[in-house]
C-alpha cells in the first residue's frame, strides 16, 4: 500500500513529476546564487532522496531480469520458440530505430535548428569516448564468471546466462524442477519488493524531477530552443505516430489503451531517465497492465532495455543536422542513408556502454565527417531530453513486446481492455 492514500500509482506519479518541475523552475533562479538551494535543497535533500530511489530500482533489475527470464524460459512450450522471439525482438527494435532516425532526420530537414546558430571556435570543447568493437561486444555477451556479470550490471551477460539457465532447467527434467521452484519463489518475492519500492515513489519522482528542472533552468533551453523542440517534436511523433500504427497493425490492439496503461511506466523513466532503472516498472505494467506473459515479456523488455533505443537515435538525427548547419556543411543523400544506417548498427554494438547516447553520436559524425567537437554544443540541453528519449525507448520496449506476444499467443485480452487489470489503489 501506498502512503499517499487511495489513489492509483500512476496518478499520484504524474502529480508528483508536475509538482517537481513546477518546484524545479521556481528554484532554479536561485540555483546559482544561493548557497542554501544548491547545497542543502538540490544538491542535498533532492539530490539525496532521488539517489536512494534510483539505487533502489537498480537494486531490483538484475535479480528481477534473472528470476523472471528463467521462470519465462522454463514456461515455454517450445525450446525452439526462443529463438523465433528473439530475431523477431531483434529485428524490430533495429526496425523501430530505423524508423526513428528517419522521423529525425525528416523533421530536422524541414526545421533547420542549426540555421541562424553562432558559435566560437574557442566555445567548443568535446573530447569523445572510444567507441567499442563491435567484435568484442559479441564476445562480451557471454560471462566469464555469471556473478561477475551480476554485480557488476551487465545486463546482457546476464540475459545470456538466464536464458542458457532456463534451457538447462528444462532440458533436466525432474531433477530441475526444485530449481525452477526457487527461481519462481525469487520471482514472487522480488516482484514484492518492486511494490515496496513503488510505496513511496512519488517522493522520489519529486526529488529527481525537482533537482533536474532546478539545476538547467529554462534559461539553458532558449540559445538551443530550436534544436530542443525539433527533437522534443520528433520523439513525440515518433512515440504516438509510429508505435500506435504498430499497435494497430501488427499487434491488433488499441493504441489509447496501451498508452493509459503505460502511463506509470513512462513517468518513471521520465524521472530516473534510466531505462534499467525504470525496468522493474516496465516489465511489471507488461505483464499485469497489458497482459503478455511471463514467457515472452521476460526476455523482450530486459533485451529492449539493453540494445533499443529510439529515443536516443532520434536524438542522433537532430544532432547531425545541427551540427552540419553550425559547421555550415552540407550533407548528400547519401550521408542521410549513411547516418540511418550507423545509427541503427550502433544501437546494437554500443549495448550497455556507460554514456551510450554520445558514443553512438560520435560514430555518426565521424562515418559523415562532422567534427566530433560539435556534441558540445547540445550538452547543455541533453539531460532533459535524455528524460523524455528514455520514456520513449521503454514505450518502443513495450509496444515491440504486444507485437511479439501477439505473434506467440501470448497475449491476454481479456487482461489488455479490463481498466482495472493490474492496478492496486495506493500502489502499482
Amino acid at each position: 500500500m501506498s502512503i499517499f492514500g487511495k489513489h492509483t500509482l500512476t496518478t499520484q506519479v504524474m502529480v508528483a513529476m508536475v509538482a517537481g518541475a513546477v518546484t524545479g523552475i521556481l528554484l532554479s533562479p536561485f540555483h546559482a546564487e544561493s548557497a542554501f538551494v544548491r547545497d542543502i535543497v538540490t544538491g542535498g535533500l533532492f539530490h539525496v532522496i532521488g539517489g536512494i530511489f534510483i539505487a533502489a530500482l537498480k537494486m531490483l533489475v538484475v535479480p528481477l531480469v534473472l528470476a523472471s527470464l528463467v521462470v519465462g524460459v522454463t514456461g515455454l512450450s517450445d525450446l525452439t520458440s526462443l529463438g523465433r522471439i528473439g530475431v523477431r525482438a531483434l529485428v524490430l527494435y533495429l526496425f523501430t530505430t530505423a524508423v526513428a532516425l528517419t522521423i529525425a532526420l525528416f523533421v530536422a530537414g524541414l526545421v533547420s535548428p542549426g540555421e541562424g546558430f553562432k558559435v566560437q571556435d574557442a566555445d567548443i570543447s568535446f573530447t569523445g569516448t572510444e567507441p567499442p568493437d563491435l567484435r568484442q561486444v559479441l564476445i562480451d555477451m557471454v560471462p566469464s564468471n555469471p556473478f561477475a556479470a551480476m554485480a557488476d550490471g551487465a545486463m546482457l551477460q546476464v540475459i545470456v546466462f538466464a536464458l542458457l539457465l532456463g534451457v538447462a532447467i528444462t532440458l533436466t527434467g525432474a531433477p530441475g524442477k526444485p530449481v525452477l521452484e526457487l527461481f519462481r519463489n525469487v520471482n514472487a518475492v522480488v516482484m514484492r519488493m518492486v511494490e515496496i519500492v513503488m510505496a513511496v515513489a512519488p517522493v522520489g519522482v519529486f526529488c529527481l524531477v525537482a533537482k533536474t528542472f532546478s539545476a538547467q533552468g529554462l534559461d539553458v533551453i532558449l540559445p538551443l530552443a530550436a534544436y530542443f523542440l525539433t527533437v522534443l517534436a520528433s520523439l513525440l511523433l515518433h512515440a504516438f505516430c509510429s508505435y500506435s500504427v504498430i499497435l494497430v497493425l501488427l499487434a491488433r490492439v488499441s493504441p489509447r489503451i496501451f498508452f493509459t496503461k503505460m502511463r506509470a511506466a513512462m513517468t518513471f523513466a521520465f524521472s530516473t531517465a534510466s531505462s534499467s532503472a525504470t525496468m522493474p516498472i516496465t516489465l511489471r505494467s507488461v505483464e499485469h497492465r497489458l497482459g503478455v506473459d511471463n514467457s515472452v515479456a521476460s526476455f523482450t523488455i530486459p533485451l529492449g532495455a539493453t540494445i533499443n533505443m529510439d529515443g536516443t537515435a532520434i536524438m542522433q538525427g537532430v544532432a547531425t543536422v545541427f551540427i552540419a548547419a553550425v559547421y555550415g556543411i552540407d550533407l548528400s543523400t547519401g550521408d542521410y542513408l549513411m547516418v540511418v544506417l550507423t545509427g541503427t548498427l550502433a544501437s546494437v554494438g554500443t549495448a550497455g556502454v556507460p554514456g551510450v547516447g554520445l558514443i553512438m553520436l560520435s560514430m555518426v559524425l565521424v562515418q559523415v565527417g562532422l567534427p566530433v567537437e560539435g556534441i558540445a554544443l547540445i550538452i547543455g540541453v541533453d539531460r532533459l531530453l535524455d528524460m523524455v528519449r528514455t520514456a520513449v525507448n521503454i514505450t518502443g520496449d513495450a509496444a515491440i513486446t504486444m507485437v511479439i506476444a501477439r505473434a506467440e499467443n501470448a497475449l491476454d485480452e481479456k487482461r489488455f481492455r479490463d481498466p482495472r487489470a493490474g492496478t492496486i489503489v495506493g500502489g502499482v
